[in-house]
């Protein structure tokens, strides 16, 4: 999918056919347009429930995992490498009910990383995103380090 430019309707119907996130409960609610925002929902149900009836963390996990890398992928262009490089999570709340959380990436950021790896030097922005539950409270606190460069030019032929 990486050579493929898709619009971000399309996108967030492949992802929504995932196994991974259909199996878990993860619905894509939105792309924008730009791709600087995506929301995303987790209804509890039996195969994302843990043994103590609240959601399974490696499910809240999974729903926040792709999509810090693939705004700033897809606003950055071909012409970068971009990566999950770490995660870390800590959990708040016990996870009941449906879930959100709302993904954000901003023009200033995105400049400060065409900035920072102008020279084809790597950059390993941070990224943080609070996943809620219906009342508005924070289940969890996700942070999300990329791995972004600029790839070297192609020798001519």
């Amino acid at each position: 999918m990486r050579n493929v430019k898709l619009g971000a309707g399309p996108l967030r119907l492949l992802m929504n056919l995932w196994p991974p996130f259909i199996g878990a409960g993860i619905h894509v609610e939105r792309i924008s347009p730009d791709y600087l925002e995506a929301s995303v929902r987790m209804r509890m149900g039996l195969l994302n429930r843990n043994y103590m009836g609240t959601h399974f963390g490696g499910s809240l996990f999974a729903m926040t995992d792709p999509f810090f890398a693939l705004l700033v992928m897809h606003n950055l262009g071909r012409r970068y490498v971009v990566w999950d490089k770490a995660s870390s999570i800590d959990y708040r709340l016990p996870g009941r009910g449906t879930v959100r959380a709302t993904f954000r990436i901003t023009p200033a950021q995105l400049e400060s990383i065409r900035a920072a790896t102008a020279g084809g030097d790597k950059h390993e922005p941070t990224f943080a995103v609070d996943v809620l539950n219906h009342k508005g409270e924070v289940v969890a606190t996700v942070s999300k380090t990329l791995y972004v460069r600029l790839k070297p030019p192609k020798p001519a032929s």
